[in-house]
């Protein structure tokens, strides 16, 4: 194997892992903001003419595809610290 196909492995396999890094960081910013869409009330059922239990137990997935789009659009900016912070750990590690 010549020194040019080593290194392009190499980047590749650095690419590969960053990328991970990225879908691991946008997974924990969609569960935090499911759970801060729960503390804020959205998917909670109504009093009066609500769905009872299984609006209760399908809320949860409302809340994860909201905070799914959340992330999609952009998020709240902490994805790309928790990446950020993944790929200095890792460069700590190299």
């Amino acid at each position: 194997m010549t020194s040019s196909s080593s290194s392009a492995t190499a980047a590749a396999g650095a690419a590969a892992a960053l990328d991970a890094g990225a879908g691991a960081g946008e997974s924990v910013v969609t569960a935090v903001g499911a759970e801060m869409l729960k503390s804020a009330g959205f998917g909670k059922s109504r009093d009066a003419f609500g769905g009872g239990a299984g609006e209760e137990q399908f809320g949860s997935f409302l809340r994860q595809a909201q905070a799914t789009e959340m992330v999609k659009q952009g998020g709240i900016g902490l994805a790309e610290h928790l990446f950020e912070a993944l790929k200095e750990r890792s460069d700590e590690i190299s």
